[in-house]
């Protein structure tokens, strides 16, 4: 079979389930299919390096993997996170309160996860997060991928990965304590 007509086959085959972790990975829709499209064409491109010792599948989600943080790594190259929401300009906590425990109470953690209502408003907390911290919080938390992993993946530190969390956890904290918790 020559390989125009396999990658044919392969993007009947995995075109879906690649979208999908595409669109998972990137939360847009156009950009995710985008992702794939380049993806079948690297795939066209280098197929002769493809070794048959694994399925199509897993080589391709390894594309898919290396063209989610090339993009990432391209459309944060040169921005920069304001962070002024939490700290001042010496560099200390605006709220000290910020950091102090929630307090007990009437919802558990079992309770919180089952409420449609509190996953709304998580949601619309989650969605406020820049961009790159939801990917590093979603491969960290959901994907359960390790810190190294994902600092190799998108090109970061260790300490900046950590931080970026620590900032994600603070901002989702803050978010969920006014639409949640004070409500």
């Amino acid at each position: 079979m020559n390989s125009s007509n396999e990658i044919t086959q392969w993007v009947d085959m995995y075109a879906d389930k690649l979208l999908s972790q595409a669109n998972f990975l990137l939360s847009d829709k156009e950009e995710a299919e985008d992702v794939v499209q380049e993806v079948f064409m690297t795939a066209f491109m280098s197929i002769d390096k493809f070794q048959r010792k694994s399925n199509p599948l897993t080589w391709l989600k390894s594309i898919l993997t290396h063209k989610v943080a090339d993009f990432y790594r391209n459309k944060y190259k040169f921005q920069q996170v304001n962070f002024d929401y939490f700290f001042d300009d010496e560099g200390s906590w605006k709220d000290n309160e910020i950091t102090k425990e929630w307090e007990d109470s009437e919802f558990s953690l079992g309770t919180l996860l089952d409420d449609t209502e509190f996953k709304n408003v998580f949601d619309k907390c989650f969605e406020k997060l820049p961009e790159k911290w939801a990917v590093l919080v979603k491969m960290g938390y959901l994907e359960e991928k390790k810190s190294n992993d994902i600092c190799q993946e998108m090109q970061i530190t260790n300490t900046n990965y950590w931080k970026i969390m620590q900032r994600s956890r603070l901002q989702l904290r803050k978010c969920l304590e006014l639409n949640w918790f004070d409500k």
